[in-house]
């Protein structure tokens, strides 16, 4: 099979250099970017006079065509064509003939690659902040559900001060939320076009890169055409987010699996996210949670392994550049499955409100209020501080906890001590009494819940207006 660039060359390329060389088997997944692009580029030429409107009629016909044969599975991809763009350039010539040729006016397949990764990773950066619209919905729910539900709260894995489980889920709301501002903002450096740079230095035809930019629901164009093709800034940050996504993905997977422990037996996940063992029947083992705790590493490895790729080349396309798209595929994928997971996997956990109340009226976490109880008595916070580490160490040696104490044993460490230590000591009054914005206080998390979904809101209508404006586009 004769190339469609084969004019300068003598030989026909050694096979294993066409097996090596092909991107074919990966960067199919922007087929109908590809036709999207074409079909804005396309109308465009002929706006522009460059092609006869008739030659510009055939030829999206026959786009739509291939776009079919794309979505029913037979269009038929060769390593020989070898990517996507030769092959449904090729399939189009097949159907339409020599005309379809003339699609490729005024443009390179280095300015038509990254148009289609524009396109693809935009419409992927929406998906995935919908898809954190719906995770945060559901720890909302859940916050709402376990408003009054005392947990402790850790420091170094150690129990520090108790909270309310409410507050600890709205932690997440917030870092997902960040995640979400993430995603937004690099929607911005996506939202560009490199189209009509053309292999490196633009084009001689006078085409219209801003109407093409309209077609498709650009912002904007490249100001320099060196750039427009040699950038993957858009990549490298929107790998940057889904690592930073991932990570907190990863953290809370790892408390899942911790308070789904017996040790813990804070939660329950339901078994739709659980697997068995193979010779252990009493397992019921949290592999969702794991799985996406360990391919965390994955997405950090694609963000890695596309900053080296680029490190040192020199402007403007290098081949070395075509290593930027398996790493974008494969992250595109991972967060897919975890954020379509972890949404219905957060909706469906059981609370074990009793497991986490008995936890705290175990422990020492409402030492930090004695301490403060003192100072509101005019003890210095320091010698506070230092009456509380022996009225622990007294408890510790003695088998109880604070609440367990007498007044006299209250009064051997302090006279300053009285009988309202007991309301202090009392959880709810713990947790109550760190009512400051962002604090755990019952009124703060309601209107922490308040301010979020206020925030989902103004992202959805985000998502809105986005998907509105794609499907005006070409």
């Amino acid at each position: 099979m004769s190339k469609l660039w084969g004019g300068r060359f003598t030989k026909k390329t050694d096979q294993l250099v066409e097996e090596y060389t092909a991107s074919i088997t990966f960067d199919k997944e922007l087929a109908e970017e590809d036709i999207q692009g074409s079909m804005a580029h396309v109308t465009m030429l002929g706006k522009c006079g460059i092609l006869p409107l008739e030659d510009v009629a055939k030829i999206k016909d026959g786009l739509q065509q291939v776009l079919a044969m794309i979505r029913k599975g037979e269009l038929e991809y060769t390593i020989a064509n070898e990517d996507i763009h030769m092959n449904i350039e090729k399939t189009l010539i097949d159907l339409i003939g020599p005309v379809g040729g003339k699609l490729h006016t005024g443009r390179s397949r280095n300015d038509q690659v990254a148009t289609d990764m524009h396109l693809y990773l935009r419409k992927r950066v929406v998906e995935f902040v919908g898809l954190l619209q719906k995770l945060q919905e559901a720890l909302i729910a859940q916050a709402k559900a376990n408003i009054d539900t005392i947990v402790p709260g850790y420091t170094h894995l150690q129990r520090a001060q108790p909270i309310l489980l409410a507050h600890h889920l709205m932690a997440y709301v917030s870092m997902f939320q960040r995640d979400i501002d993430r995603l937004k903002d690099s929607y911005k450096r996506i939202n560009v076009l490199p189209l009509g740079a053309g292999a490196l230095a633009g084009t001689t035809f006078p085409i219209d890169r801003h109407y093409t930019a309209e077609l498709l629901g650009f912002d904007g164009v490249y100001e320099n055409s060196l750039d427009a093709v040699s950038d993957r800034d858009f990549i490298i940050e929107f790998l940057g987010a889904a690592s930073t996504l991932m990570m907190h993905l990863s953290r809370l997977s790892e408390e899942m699996v911790l308070w789904m422990s017996t040790e813990f037996g804070f939660i329950e996940l339901d078994d739709a996210f659980c697997t068995g063992s193979s010779i252990m029947p009493q397992k019921k083992n949290p592999d969702v949670a794991e799985l996406v705790r360990g391919k965390t590493g994955r997405v950090y490895g694609n963000l890695v392994g596309l900053l080296t790729v680029l490190k040192s080349l020199p402007l403007a396309y290098n081949k070395d550049m075509q290593e930027d798209k398996e790493g974008m595929f494969d992250t595109v994928r991972t967060l897919q499955g975890a954020l379509q997971l972890f949404a219905p996997m957060v909706a469906t956990m059981k609370v074990n409100k009793d497991r986490m109340r008995q936890a705290v009226n175990q422990d020492f976490s409402n030492a930090t209020d004695i301490a403060d109880f003192l100072v509101n008595k005019g003890l210095p916070f320091r010698d506070a501080h230092e009456v509380i580490g022996k009225t622990v160490l007294y408890c510790i040696q003695n088998g109880k906890f604070l609440l367990d104490l007498t007044l006299e044993e209250f009064l051997q460490f302090s006279e300053l001590f009285d009988e309202r230590i007991y309301d202090v000591l009392q959880p709810e009054a713990v947790v109550n009494a760190r009512n400051v914005y962002g604090g755990t206080a019952a009124p703060q998390v309601n209107a922490a819940i308040s301010r979020a979904e206020a925030a989902i809101v103004e992202t959805g209508t985000w998502v809105e207006e986005y998907l509105e404006r794609s499907n005006k586009s070409v």
